[in-house]
């Protein structure tokens, strides 16, 4: 199979390829379901609208659960319909804990998308392997950046975006993109053409979200997020929502009209929730069918 470097993909019909077959995606959501598979822009990939998070408090409370606890939850959404699982090298256990959680479940009855630590010296290829290991499996779904905060963020990892296009090449990764914190790395997604799905803080108060300081107390700007999503969707990319709940700061009428707005107000293709019980996951299917309906 033929290797693209980060430019020659740039240089490719590879990143517009889809637009130019499909024209602009929609920003109006259709009826249906949290279980839904809907495809993640031109990335090509299928998920649920609804993924199941391992990273509340980076992992802290998935991890408190022990692993039965996180297997009994993973198989309980799992069961519910939830086919998208995610989680991040920086999540500690996470990648494991998950791999034992999915263990026997047939590999391509779900999608796993797992978030790099792009670091100075570290060989981005032995860490894909190294995470495959611990996931216990051959290949994930989506690889992304993981928490990109500066303006510079596209040029400072572009070793990191050649070594994903290598992977993709042999399929041990089949699609890749970024995960972003702050308005300065934000405004570098749109018109971004290596990128294939984004994933972008959204909610409807600000909390957690992004302002001018990535690491900001106050409430992030939320008509500038929106109007970031809805453009680089315009562009094709899919978009998925982080910090649904405000980093659990939410009551469930709050995280109700989190969920509607992200789907109506900002058109994101699929959120991802954190959950520590069943209860939880119930909630989330709830609440996007509401969104849904």
């Amino acid at each position: 199979m033929v290797q693209f470097t980060r430019r020659e993909f740039l240089k490719s019909g590879l990143a517009a390829g889809t637009l130019a077959a499909s024209g602009a995606f929609p920003l109006s959501v259709p009826r249906g379901s949290a279980t839904d598979m809907v495809t993640l822009g031109r990335s090509g990939v299928k998920v649920t609208r609804l993924a199941f998070g391992t990273g509340t408090f980076s992992g802290q409370v998935q991890r408190a659960l022990g692993q039965d606890g996180f297997t009994r939850l993973v198989r309980h959404a799992y069961d519910r319909g939830i086919r998208f699982f995610e989680t991040a090298e920086s999540y500690g256990e996470m990648h494991r804990m998950l791999g034992v959680a999915l263990k026997g479940i047939p590999r391509d009855s779900y999608q796993l998308m797992s978030k790099v630590t792009t670091r100075d010296g570290i060989d981005p290829q032995q860490k894909f392997d190294e995470l495959r290991r611990l996931a216990n499996t051959e290949y994930f779904d989506i690889m992304l950046l993981h928490w990109q905060h500066t303006a510079t963020w596209p040029a400072d990892t572009a070793r990191w975006q050649d070594a994903i296009l290598e992977v993709q090449s042999r399929k041990v990764v089949l699609s890749h993109g970024a995960s972003v914190h702050g308005l300065p790395a934000l405004r570098r997604v749109p018109g971004n053409r290596w990128l294939e799905v984004a994933m972008i803080r959204v909610n409807h108060t600000g909390k957690s979200m992004d302002a001018e300081d990535y690491a900001t107390q106050g409430p992030g700007n939320v008509p500038e997020v929106i109007t970031r999503v809805k453009k680089v969707r315009e562009e094709g990319m899919g978009v998925i929502s982080m910090k649904l709940a405000g980093e659990g700061a939410f009551d469930r009428e709050d995280r109700r009209k989190a969920m509607r707005f992200a789907f109506r107000n900002a058109g994101v293709d699929c959120v991802t929730v954190g959950y520590k019980s069943p209860a939880e996951v119930d909630e989330a299917i709830e609440n996007l069918n509401l969104a849904l309906a």
